[in-house]
């Protein structure tokens, strides 16, 4: 089972790469620099979170572990 802090470890993760590439993005954007929002739903969040667990089923996941 995951912890709370390793569920805090890897949103921090994935809040300094979402960081870095909307830095990446800025530079590489040509024109009026319009751009999407970088930012993780909590879907992908949740999806992560399940491949670091050490469950099979999604659905078991889902409704014992949140």
């Amino acid at each position: 089972m995951i912890t709370c802090s390793k569920i805090t470890e890897i949103f921090c993760l994935v809040d300094e790469f979402c960081k870095k590439y909307s830095q990446v993005i800025d530079k590489a954007l040509l024109g009026n620099k319009s751009k999407p929002s970088c930012g993780m739903s909590s879907s992908q969040i949740i999806m992560i979170i399940f491949q670091h667990s050490s469950m099979g089923n999604l659905k078991h996941f889902y409704l014992n572990y949140l």
